[in-house]
């Protein structure tokens, strides 16, 4: 190449600051990131990326925080039909009378006009990546794929029958024929997520686990969530949840466990020695008053902790840069200590942390060449965006999903400007308007 030619690249983008997550956390200010098709290729100083590039197109945000795309480590996306249905109840009751019952009315429609409206607003909120365990999971892998989002995806496993597939087995061919169908796609990936250990008998965990191996995919499943679970399953088991799947071989780099809340000592060594990883879910575990998950501690014996929302009928909201703040806060007052999660660990869990909990690490979390272009602009233009001492701050402390300006996943724009690039919302609204209203009848 001769010294004054310059490589062409799809899209250069550029902000007042860009927060990198990279190895060094660097912060870049001014900074700009270059893109090629799908592909990060440079982070750099705007002035040095355009010496160096040629861009198809231009996206400059003199006002704008760069970040990498949130990656929201556990979800129940279509649950954004069932926002507010049945609130401030425990955990059994909420689940046992409610959720349940609601969902024995389900079918693949309501599943995928609920996973758009949340996908709606997990984008416009800055969320670039979801993992999602919920029924009809294959309409929800046909909702991410179409609106551009990136997700990993499962169908909930259960001892009784489901109201999708059937019996327990059934549940296994499901989950492995989606596999199948989506192993291919660069955007949607599928998991095996049994329920959890009071609603999976050991058996059918083990053949989770089994099946999970065999195709090389995570293991997820809703683990030491409140007091009554692990009471429960030591009297039935003696051992604790984390206990109890050690027994039964589980606990592996392969397990997600979802909320990971009343942990004892015993339980976070053998996580640690075990690789297995943790979606702390703050503000739902708030809301059921489950308790405070100890993600200090976690994260201090190398456990991987990502952050995830949980479903909008136990939080309820999908906005992930709440759950940052909610998750640095409930920190420091559990442990009456200022400094316990300060805001870059707190976006360490939504960005890296979420990605390596899920195993996309080399894919997303960071703006580093050769990761793919998910990435986030908050306009910092703004009262309470300003002035600005450390963006950080200003990110976990002060800034809402409403603040996000533009979103790119995959390397395509899919927000632009708060506005929704890749389906129709007033049809996603109006559906879901319809579909609630059919609940009550």
């Amino acid at each position: 190449m001769a010294a004054t030619e310059k490589e062409t690249v799809s899209l250069l983008i550029t902000g007042a600051w860009v927060l990198t997550q990279n190895g060094e956390r660097e912060i870049l200010s001014p900074g700009g990131v270059a893109l090629k098709g799908e592909e990060i290729v440079a982070v750099g100083p705007p002035g040095e990326l355009q010496k160096r590039y040629t861009p198809a197109r231009v996206l400059d945000y003199p006002q704008g925080l760069i970040i990498p795309g949130l990656i929201n480590a556990h979800t129940h996306a279509a649950m954004a039909l069932f926002r507010g249905l049945a609130d401030d109840l425990p955990l059994e009751e909420w689940l046992c009378s409610h959720i349940f019952p609601a969902e024995r009315h389900l079918n693949g429609d309501f599943v995928y006009w609920g996973t758009k409206l949340a996908v709606a607003e997990m984008l416009l909120s800055g969320t670039t990546t979801f993992c999602d365990m919920y029924l009809w999971s294959g309409q929800v892998a046909q909702a991410a794929a179409e609106t551009g989002i990136r997700a990993v995806v499962g169908e909930v496993l259960y001892d009784f029958p489901s109201p999708n597939y059937g019996p327990p087995a059934a549940g296994l061919r499901y989950s492995e024929e989606l596999f199948r169908a989506w192993e291919d796609h660069p955007r949607v990936q599928v998991a095996i997520q049994p329920h959890a250990v009071y609603t999976c008998s050991p058996e059918l965990l083990q053949q989770c686990g089994e099946l999970a191996s065999r195709l090389h995919t995570r293991l997820i499943i809703h683990l030491s969530e409140t007091a009554r679970e692990v009471a429960d399953c030591e009297a039935k088991y003696g051992a604790t949840p984390v206990g109890h799947l050690q027994r039964l071989g589980l606990l592996s780099p392969r397990l997600v466990a979802d909320h990971g809340v009343i942990l004892k000592e015993a339980d976070l060594e053998l996580l640690a020695a075990s690789g297995a990883g943790v979606a702390h879910c703050p503000e739902s575990n708030m809301k059921l008053a489950s308790g405070i998950a100890p993600v200090v501690d976690l994260l201090a014996k190398g456990v991987p902790v990502g952050l995830g929302t949980d479903g909008c009928a136990s939080n309820n909201n999908l906005d992930l840069l709440q759950e940052m703040d909610t998750a640095a806060k409930l920190q420091k007052v559990h442990r009456l200590e200022p400094t316990a999660l300060p805001a870059p660990e707190a976006l360490e869990l939504a960005t890296r942390g979420s990605a390596r909990v899920l195993g996309l690490e080399k894919e997303v979390g960071a703006l580093t060449p050769g990761r793919k272009g998910d990435l986030v602009v908050i306009d910092l233009d703004q009262p309470h965006l300003t002035p600005i001492y450390d963006p950080y701050s200003h990110l976990v402390y002060a800034a809402t999903g409403a603040d996000v300006q533009t979103v790119l996943v995959h390397g395509q724009v899919v927000v632009q400007d708060r506005r929704l690039l890749t389906f129709d919302l007033e049809e996603t609204l109006a559906r879901a308007r319809e579909l609630a209203r059919s609940l009550h009848k």
